[in-house]
């Protein structure tokens, strides 16, 4: 650590110093140095508020320089500001950056190639399966995967990504020493060894509701795109969906029943223009990366009495989603959840409209 990064670190304890009093203050000062030993008038002077001024002379009188980098290590966290060669890239190129970055585990020239998955805490089953199923595909082709560590989806992509032999990290909303939620504690510490847990947050700050929404600006800010896999109309993730329009990157949506409510924000998303994922492969088409698809072992596939049904009906046809659901006789929602998860399991593909056909001989007894 050189003596100006201590400085850095320092004003990223102080509530209310975000990356745009960051820059005012290397504007005006030209080191932080200065800035932290500046008087009320000077930072007023500079661009901060009366409120901001007074909350980085209390902060000067109660922090101890001397214990910053030491506190750090016992902890095994480490740093990067926007000076770092090795600060992520994608990142870099968004409005107000996160001036400092901490994190457990290792950020790698690697993590430049990266999807976030997101998505619903109360995920279904469909969900699920999508999100491991995606996420293992990601992998598997070399994109890391970004998420947020939450219940649901979150939790699902990184270990699907980690048990795909890939690299995944995880954009937390407290200190990356406080992990929230408690149950994935484990997860974090397998995370750490093939990736990173990350946060612009300092240590030993808690969970609080207003830090997950600003959070994901990283998430997605991360990323090259966002994959939403469920969200209802008012779910966090379409907040992430939202900062990855602002920062020009892509926003891939599953596409769910009109009937689910928690196909109502990615139903939503396609409408505006997201593009539908269908197929994992679909991403790694839009990144310009040559796939090396990762498909089910046959023997490994377990066929549902619904998925079964639906490939005697199809035959060595294809048929228009309607004329399955006739034939079938299962319903127009379960029927588009069954299809979407056939789909990804690479059973059968879509044709022009709504037509569906088989594209391996499997074997439905």
């Amino acid at each position: 650590m050189n003596n100006e990064e201590i400085y850095w670190l320092a004003f990223s304890t102080v509530r209310g110093i975000g990356a745009v009093r960051f820059r005012k203050l290397l504007d005006f000062f030209g080191e932080l140095s200065r800035a932290w030993t500046a008087d009320k008038v000077e930072l007023i002077t500079a661009g901060l508020t009366e409120k901001a001024a007074n909350q980085v002379l209390e902060a000067r009188s109660t922090l101890d320089l001397n214990r910053i980098e030491p506190d750090l290590d016992k902890k095994g966290i480490e740093y990067l500001t926007w000076n770092s060669p090795a600060y992520p890239k994608y990142l870099q190129e968004i409005s107000q950056p996160p001036p400092v970055l901490y994190f457990k585990g290792t950020i790698t020239p690697a993590d430049d190639i990266a999807i976030a998955i997101v998505g619903t805490r109360n995920v279904t089953k469909y969900g699920k399966q999508i999100t491991k199923d995606t996420a293992a595909y990601l992998a598997g082709n070399g994109i890391t995967v970004v998420s947020g560590l939450a219940r649901g989806v979150d939790g699902i992509a990184h270990k699907a990504a980690l048990e795909a032999g890939g690299r995944t990290l995880a954009v937390l909303g407290s200190g990356v020493d406080v992990i929230y939620p408690p149950e994935h504690r484990q997860l974090a510490n397998e995370i750490i060894k093939n990736g990173a847990i990350i946060s612009d947050y300092p240590p030993g700050t808690k969970p609080d509701g207003i830090n997950f929404p600003a959070r994901n600006r990283i998430i997605s800010g991360l990323t090259s795109g966002t994959v939403v896999i469920e969200a209802g109309e008012r779910s966090g993730a379409l907040i992430t969906a939202k900062f990855a329009l602002e920062q020009g990157r892509d926003i891939y949506a599953v596409p769910g029943s009109v009937l689910s409510q928690l196909s109502k924000g990615t139903n939503q998303l396609i409408a505006e223009g997201a593009m539908p994922m269908t197929n994992p492969a679909i991403i790694t088409e839009a990144m310009n990366l040559k796939s090396e698809t990762v498909k089910p072992k046959r023997d490994r596939i377990v066929l549902t009495s619904n998925e079964a049904n639906i490939l005697r009906v199809l035959g060595n046809e294809s048929l228009h989603i309607d004329e399955i659901c006739a034939k079938t006789s299962m319903g127009i929602e379960k029927l588009t959840a069954d299809l979407t998860m056939m789909e990804l399991k690479g059973i059968i593909e879509r044709d022009k409209g709504m037509e569906y056909h088989r594209i391996q001989n499997w074997d439905i007894g």
